[in-house]
């Protein structure tokens, strides 16, 4: 696709996703200048943050008014599901993401599931429950192992995968308030990994296997994160795993929400399960995933605003979307006690600015104090590592990260590691 003039754009959010999207937006030459609401203060340093909430649609709406901004790029999902997207389109202005009522798929685990069910798409067997008595009935029927999931947004953290009827009771007591209601799911076999895809009504276009590691310690163990690291391509799974993702899920997922009056145009995530039976949907989300964004935009060789441009436009159709062949890893450090209560506050140490050929770093929850940098969230960045092979990236990653500091600080060191057993067991 051709531009005919250069870009003023917003990006909204603050986090890892938001600086990678910010980090791929500056390299294209149709990029005037980039805005970040809020952004973070390691974004800050490449283009130019605004004090504005990302639920404030009002105000990013009249800042893009004010500032000739040509396309704005939504990062998390909480604004996507406020009607973002909808706001701007109201105001003659162009936003990239879904409307409100596409946003669903993410914003409501029980209404995709039915959506699901109606276009015989493959995803685990399920029961929406509304009180603890259906809950307990039905967990008592079906036994263990059982996946016990909050039906709105959780951060990556509204999902249990309880081993014991005990676990699962205990989940659902945590994840049920009044008003709202669990999904009970059948626990399915296999590896799980993502596929994130460009989409425009019924025009899809996949980008290439990611596997994020959500659990916070080594060896998948421990509560669920919203996300300690990502890598792509994933080798275990190839071509034709790909192909039968797109024509048994993402195109079918598409064509129904085109089907239904909800065109879906945006990023895709579909969450897959590899089973015995085929691939599987585990969750859609709405927008790209965190920390998927810092392996795979590392690797999007073709323009990213031209992709979004070309969607925006009804174009998407031509684009001959690119992919570097190298590896990118990422690796995500997080604060002490993380996903539960954490100190912030705590000061880093070390290079975590310079972008380099075969690392970078991605600030999620960093805030500026004396000239340095100071942790500030859950997730504080992620270090993404390039390489011939995975294993050449995850040695750049965790090589960048050794030089990284900060108290309690800790990070998953097996990233990759169902990929690198596969390629020990077939050397």
């Amino acid at each position: 696709m051709q531009l005919m003039e250069k870009q003023n754009i917003l990006i909204v959010g603050s986090g890892g996703r938001e600086h990678a999207l910010a980090w791929k937006c500056l390299q294209s030459p149709w990029v005037q200048r980039i805005y970040c609401a809020p952004g973070n203060p390691g974004m800050g340093r490449m283009v130019e943050t605004v004090d504005i909430a990302v639920n404030d649609i009002a105000g990013l709406v009249q800042f893009a008014k004010d500032h000739d901004i040509h396309l704005t790029v939504v990062g998390p999902e909480a604004p996507l599901l406020k009607g973002i997207v909808d706001a701007f389109a109201e105001a003659g202005l162009q936003a990239y993401g879904p409307s409100a009522q596409a946003a669903r798929l993410e914003g409501s685990k029980s209404e995709a599931k039915a959506f699901m069910q109606r276009w015989s798409i493959p995803t685990a067997g399920y029961r929406v429950c509304y009180t603890m008595a259906e809950a307990e009935t039905f967990i008592a029927e079906q036994g263990a192992p059982i996946v016990v999931k909050v039906d709105g947004l959780a951060g990556g953290k509204g999902v249990v995968v309880a081993m014991t009827e005990a676990e699962a009771v205990a989940a659902a007591k945590n994840f049920l308030v009044p008003g709202s209601c669990i999904i009970l799911e059948d626990y399915m076999q296999g590896e799980e990994v993502s596929l994130l895809a460009f989409v425009d009504g019924e025009t899809v276009i996949p980008m290439e296997f990611a596997q994020d590691h959500k659990p916070v310690f080594e060896g998948d163990t421990g509560p669920n994160t919203g996300g300690m690291g990502a890598y792509s391509p994933v080798p275990q799974f190839g071509s034709h795993v790909l192909k039968e993702a797109m024509e048994r899920i993402v195109k079918p997922t598409a064509a129904g929400m085109v089907a239904e009056g909800h065109p879906f145009r945006g990023v895709l995530y579909t969450g897959l399960m590899i089973t015995d039976q085929g691939p599987k949907v585990v969750e859609y989300n709405v927008r790209f995933g965190d920390p998927e964004a810092q392996a795979l935009l590392p690797r999007l060789k073709t323009d990213l605003i031209e992709i979004l441009w070309a969607s925006i436009t009804g174009q998407l159709d031509q684009m001959d979307v690119q992919w570097d062949k190298r590896a990118a890893a990422a690796v995500v450090a997080a604060s002490g006690g993380y996903p539960e209560a954490y100190d912030k506050g705590l000061p880093i140490a070390g290079d975590i600015l310079t972008q380099r050929d075969s690392s970078m770093v991605f600030h999620a929850g960093t805030a500026a104090k004396n000239d340095g940098f100071v942790t500030n969230g859950g997730r504080v960045l992620a270090v993404t590592g390039l390489g011939d092979s995975l294993s050449e990236a995850l040695s750049a990653a965790y090589r960048r990260m050794s030089d990284i500091d900060f108290a309690g600080m800790h990070y998953r060191r097996d990233i990759g590691r169902r990929a690198m057993k596969q390629a020990s067991r077939s050397a």
